[in-house]
Order: structure tokens, then C-alpha cells, then sequence
């Protein structure tokens, strides 16, 4: 009996040593009232959609290889999420009121729990009526919003010491991110034009790591500050000599990667200086994906410089059959690339509307091409009808993969093209409806 305990034993510590290393996160979940097919988790290098069944129910294996903050995303919603190995956390939310409903529970639930209700929290923020406040009103609100936090997360339950090390961090850098806003934030809510703080009002920054890789991966706030630190000394050093070896001087690799693609985004028609920043991000750029598309955008950006043919289009006109920029020859084109969900956009439309009576007649056409997904037709259909739009409203074919979007490379909305009368491109960044200096130009073409 004694020989059978000692081999059950000597079993139980030979299974007990070759027990599986737990490394991965079980994710489930149910999502009612959804507004696509997919789930998305994203962060610190990781990326995956989830598909979501007929009953709005999911479920994956996440093999993430560093604990900390994440994004579980759903349609346009997105919400922080923190995770780490041999978590097993199922979510349960409904998408028509998303921040409000989403609730977590199993292994792990806690943190999120109230990552959830601090989301919610943040959401009601009046961000304007803080940036619109006065110096010494301003510290005092981001400072109390800072002890608020604080506090809130000293009274949670069931937290584990290394997640409250990360959310004290986040917070201050959360704190720190609304100081750094401030200078241009609040001329511009406030009107103030020429505003500048007082001295010393961004000390604090002065103590920042801006090169710090696991900061960068776990907190937004951070990653701004960060974004903002090294670009703005780029595009404010004339001959960026000084603020690219700055750059080129940064030790994390995560850090010039997301540099890397955020100046991609200045690799545009109107921009003169898109050879140094081509060279920068491919120096400083160690993913393929990032170099291939930067390279993509470089090469067709120098096609969509003034006197080049444009790129065509032809699409479906809101009042019947379709518009060709063929159509349009003989006439100067000024083209609004726009959506109905886009505030931007919509906000334009005031100027549009002025800018299109004062050249009635004249020798131009104003066509708005809107780059809606087909879910949302009737939506386009009707804001045209009840805002009474102007000029020529077009449907683009593929929203953001239409032809004529892709080929002027364009990422973000609104975007506005001017094309001449044979054609070719006049300027393929062309001046906003509200810029005075929309009418300089067309005085300049003596249109």
C-alpha cells in the first residue's frame, strides 16, 4: 500500500511540473443590438478580429504576450480593456448604448470593471467648457479630476498590485496630457488668438520619459504627449535638422513606429517637404507594412502635383443616373470629398453654400463626393434633401476604396481638390470653403 502512495505521489509532482504554462486569454461574450460582424482587440503589438454569431454571442483565444491596456472594439465604439495570461473574461454590452451597457465579469473582470465606468466618466467631460476655462480655473479642474481618479481607484475591490501601479501612472499622464493641451487648446475654444501661458505653467512636462516602451503601450495619454513632444519640434524646426536627429536619436522602436506613421500623413500634394519626411520614415520605420505603405502614398502623391491629369470619377448623381468629371471639362471643378458622419465635413457646409452662390454662373462646378458605406445611402439621400446641399452630390462607389479616393491618396475628411477646365490638377490639397484663401486662389484663376 505504502509503494502505491509513493507512486501516486511521485505521479501527482511529475504532473503538478508538467502542467501546460497558461499563455493566452479566454475572451468571450455577447453583444446585443450589434453593428457589424466583427469584434476587435488591439494594443501593444496585437491584433484580432472576432467574429460574431447570428446571436450576437462570441468567443476567442487570445495569445497576448504582455499584460496591460488593450481596445476591444465594436462598429465605431471602443473601449479600454485590461488583460494579462490566464485571464478568463466573458463581456456582455449592447451596442445601441454602448459605453453605458458594456459590463464584464470572470477571471479579470474587476480592472475592466472600472475601466468601464471610468470611460463612461470621462465621456461626459465638457471638453470645451474645460479648455475654454481660465488658467488658475483649469489647474484646479484637471487637478481634481486627477484626485477623483484617484480616489475612485483606491475603493475597487479585487484589484491586483500591478494594475494599480499601471492606473496610477495612467492617471497622472492623463493629467499631464490636458496640460499639454492647453497652449493651443484653449486660443483657440477661448478665441483668444494670441494667448500664451504664463511661465513655468509646463513645468511638469519637463519630467516626462519621452522614451519609454512600456508607457507608450499602455497609456493613450502618454502616446500624446509623446506624439506631440517630437512632432511638434518637427514642424516647427525650419530646416528639421535638429528635430530629425531628435527623432532618429529615439530609443524605442515602438515610439518611431508610431511617428513613423502618423508623419505619413503629411506626405501630401501641398506639402513641400515630403522627400525629407519620405527618408525619415524610411530610416526610422522597422515594419515592412509601414515602409511598402508609405511608399505607395510617396509614388502617388508625386503624380497629384499642379498640371498633371487628374484622376477620374463616375458616380451615381443624387438627382438621377450619373456625373463624370468628363461630364464636367471646360469648367473649373472644385470636388468636397466628405461623409454624413463627418463634423468637419458638415461644418464646411455654411462656407460651401456662400462660396457656390458668389460664383453662380461663373465658369466652375462644385461637386461634393460623399464616400458613405451603402448601409448608409439613405442617410446621404436625405441630409442632401434636408440641408438643402448645393452644386453636384455624388456618391462615391466604395467609400473609402473608391478609385478616385484612393488615387489622390486621400486619408482623411473633408478633402478638397480644384481641377481646371482640360482636366488637370490645379491643386490636389486645394484651400478649405471657410479660408479666405479659397477666394485668393479663384480671383488668382480670374474664375
Amino acid at each position: 500500500m505504502k509503494k502505491i502512495l509513493l507512486v501516486v505521489a511521485a505521479f501527482a509532482i511529475f504532473s503538478c511540473k508538467n502542467e501546460p504554462e497558461i499563455d493566452y486569454v479566454l475572451l468571450s461574450g455577447k453583444i446585443e443590438n450589434p453593428k457589424g460582424e466583427k469584434v476587435s482587440i488591439f494594443g501593444n503589438d496585437f491584433k484580432k478580429e472576432i467574429s460574431i454569431n447570428s446571436d450576437g454571442t462570441f468567443s476567442d483565444t487570445l495569445h497576448i504576450e504582455t499584460s496591460g491596456y488593450y481596445n476591444l472594439a465594436h462598429g465605431r465604439e471602443r473601449t479600454s480593456l485590461y488583460t494579462k495570461q490566464g485571464d478568463e473574461l466573458e463581456v456582455t454590452l449592447d451596442a445601441s448604448k454602448f459605453d453605458e451597457t458594456i459590463k464584464y465579469s470572470g477571471k479579470g473582470s474587476e480592472s475592466n470593471n472600472y475601466l468601464a465606468s471610468k470611460f463612461l466618466n470621462n465621456e461626459k467631460l465638457n471638453v470645451q467648457e474645460i479648455f475654454t476655462k481660465e488658467e488658475a480655473d483649469f489647474l484646479k479642474t484637471i487637478n481634481e479630476q486627477k484626485n477623483k481618479a484617484e480616489d475612485a481607484l483606491t475603493k475597487v475591490e479585487g484589484l491586483s498590485d500591478e494594475f494599480i501601479s499601471l492606473e496610477k501612472k495612467n492617471i497622472n499622464y492623463e493629467y499631464l496630457a490636458y496640460l499639454n493641451r492647453y497652449p493651443s487648446y484653449h486660443p483657440y475654444f477661448a478665441k483668444k488668438e494670441n494667448f500664451k501661458v504664463s511661465e513655468g505653467f509646463l513645468a511638469p512636462l519637463d519630467k516626462v520619459d519621452y522614451d519609454n516602451t512600456t508607457d507608450f503601450g499602455n497609456s493613450e495619454s502618454y502616446q500624446q504627449i509623446v506624439s506631440n513632444h517630437y512632432l511638434e519640434k518637427y514642424y516647427t524646426d525650419t530646416l528639421k535638422v535638429e528635430s530629425i536627429k531628435l527623432i532618429k536619436g529615439i530609443k524605442s522602436q515602438n515610439i518611431k513606429n508610431s511617428l513613423a506613421s502618423e508623419l505619413a500623413y503629411d506626405i501630401s500634394p501641398s506639402n513641400k517637404h515630403i522627400e525629407t519626411i519620405y527618408n525619415l520614415i524610411q530610416e526610422i520605420a522597422d515594419k515592412d507594412e509601414i515602409k511598402e505603405k508609405v511608399t505607395e502614398k510617396y509614388k502617388k502623391v508625386q503624380n497629384l502635383v499642379a498640371g498633371k491629369n487628374s484622376p477620374a470619377f463616375d458616380y451615381e448623381n443624387h438627382k438621377g443616373g450619373t456625373t463624370s468629371l468628363a461630364d464636367l471639362k471646360g469648367k473649373y471643378v472644385y470636388i468636397d470629398v466628405w461623409a454624413t458622419w463627418c463634423g468637419p465635413c458638415i461644418g464646411e457646409i455654411p462656407s460651401l453654400k456662400k462660396v457656390e452662390k458668389k460664383y453662380h454662373n461663373k465658369n466652375i462646378e462644385f461637386v461634393s463626393i460623399s464616400i458613405d458605406t451603402p448601409k448608409a445611402y439613405d442617410t446621404w439621400k436625405n441630409m442632401v434633401k434636408d440641408k438643402e446641399l448645393g452644386g453636384i452630390q455624388l456618391m462615391a462607389d466604395n467609400a473609402w476604396k473608391s478609385k478616385f479616393v484612393t488615387d489622390y491618396a486621400i486619408e482623411g475628411i473633408p478633402r478638397f481638390i480644384l481641377i481646371d477646365p482640360n482636366g488637370k490638377i490645379v491643386n490636389a490639397d486645394a484651400p478649405r470653403p471657410s479660408s479666405p484663401k479659397l477666394i485668393e486662389l479663384f480671383d488668382e484663376l480670374k474664375i
